[in-house]
């Protein structure tokens, strides 16, 4: 058992490390680490239901915002900010492959975008972690080139290393659960809790009271979650017996032969628990979650939408298209709400934590992205206000740039640049 008291206590069994959350008995109360996570949602939502009026205790949310009435003093929702990069260049890859770094992307077979702001943070802060980031989706991505002669991957990506090389998506859930808990060899199929049983117990023995509920408490959850993701891991392993037979790869496949999770509801929900965790342990400070990809192909039969993802935003301001987007902002709720149960020192991992839920349009059935829908929650550690209504419509296209918000998000987790896209100002008053 491994005890590094300068930063977060880990358990060590047969072919797995366990990082645990912070517990006072093992680490002296220091400054906390600041997290930024991005949830994305491609093709607009349903601009009748988004908006915000007022702030605190008056904030006023819309249809679609109203899943975030329980953590509403907790979050900033932002109106009118824009990229002018995406604007102008043609439908969908043009308008998402310079989302998260404000750089001018290129067509033809040669892709080159830029280094995204999650990756430019997990370059600054990820040397002190585990992992430098986590790069989750719910999506398989496309191949290919669009109409407008744009690469797929600029649909299909969220997060960039560099100018020609996007950050892997990993889809599948069981994958996710062992790169975060570095579960290996022939031992994966075996529970993570029962090989670390014993150095647990030894623990709790020596922490205080409160120390002992809290672990107990982060074992119960992992144990929790560790059960739903065997069932991902079996369905997985059949795929991939499946498409041997084939000769060809599962990932080629169609849901849910691919073997990824039949119910969205549970793959989203699990890769925000994957999130969760890894925040709370300090097992990487960065994370993006491709919920619905840019010409998404997904299904909702358990919101009565009969449409594929797509094709439903070409009717944005519909009922069902609605729910939709109501659906995905959900899990931005249902994740900070969980970050928000984790204490950390006076406040909660969440308080220490950024997440920002983003989508590349406004209205899809214009393909519109001359304003773009985004939340933030989160304080990032006491320096960012949080309750608020920001709204930039009005302000001027050089006072609402979104590359501006990243500057001054950058700036609030040690990342400090002169430029950033097309911005050198940081956003007012945020």
């Amino acid at each position: 058992m491994s005890l590094p008291i300068a930063r977060r206590a880990v358990l060590k069994g047969a072919g797995v490390t366990m990082a645990l959350p912070w517990l006072e008995s093992l680490q002296a109360a220091t400054t906390f680490p600041k997290r930024f996570g991005v949830l994305f949602m491609g093709n607009g939502v349903n601009e009748d239901h988004w908006s915000a009026e007022g702030n605190g205790a008056d904030m006023k949310l819309s249809k679609t915002l109203s899943v975030l009435e329980p953590i509403k003093h907790k979050i900033n929702v932002i109106e009118g900010l824009y990229l002018k990069m995406a604007t102008g260049q043609g439908i969908h890859p043009a308008q998402t492959g310079s989302l998260l770094s404000g750089a001018n992307i290129h067509k033809g077979p040669i892709i080159h975008a830029g280094t995204t702001i999650d990756q430019v943070i997990a370059n600054r802060v990820g040397q002190d972690t585990a992992q430098q980031s986590l790069v989750l989706a719910c999506e398989q991505p496309m191949t290919g080139y669009h109409e407008t002669n744009f690469s797929m991957a600029y649909s299909s990506h969220i997060s960039w290393q560099s100018a020609d090389s996007p950050v892997p998506n990993e889809v599948y859930p069981s994958l996710a659960w062992d790169s975060l808990f570095e579960n290996r060899g022939s031992l994966r199929n075996l529970s993570i809790l029962d090989r670390v049983k014993e150095r647990a117990g030894a623990l709790g023995r020596r922490i205080s009271s409160t120390d002992k509920a809290k672990l107990d408490e982060y074992l119960t959850s992992v144990r929790e979650v560790e059960r739903r993701i065997e069932s991902t891991r079996k369905n997985k392993d059949a795929a991939d017996d499946a498409a041997k037979g084939k000769n060809r790869p599962a990932w080629t496949m169609d849901r849910p032969a691919n073997g990824l999770p039949e119910d969205l509801r549970e793959h989203a929900r699990l890769m925000c628990d994957i999130i969760a965790i890894a925040f709370q342990t300090d097992k990487t400070r960065v994370a993006t979650l491709l919920l619905a990809r840019d010409l998404s192909a997904l299904y909702y039969p358990f919101l009565n939408v009969k449409e594929g993802h797509h094709a439903a935003s070409h009717n944005n301001n519909s009922d069902g298209y609605e729910r939709i987007s109501r659906f995905h902002l959900s899990q931005l709720a249902y994740l900070a709400q969980k970050l928000d149960a984790m204490p950390e020192g006076d406040g909660t991992v969440l308080d220490h934590s950024c997440l920002m839920f983003i989508n590349n349009l406004w209205i899809g059935r214009k393909h519109d992205n001359t304003r773009l829908p985004v939340v933030l929650a989160g304080g990032l550690g006491g320096t960012l206000e949080t309750g608020r209504s920001l709204s930039y419509l009005k302000a001027g296209n050089e006072n609402r740039k979104l590359c501006s918000l990243y500057l001054g998000l950058m700036d609030r987790m040690g990342v400090k640049l002169d430029r950033f896209g097309d911005a050198e100002a940081r956003l007012a008053n945020l």
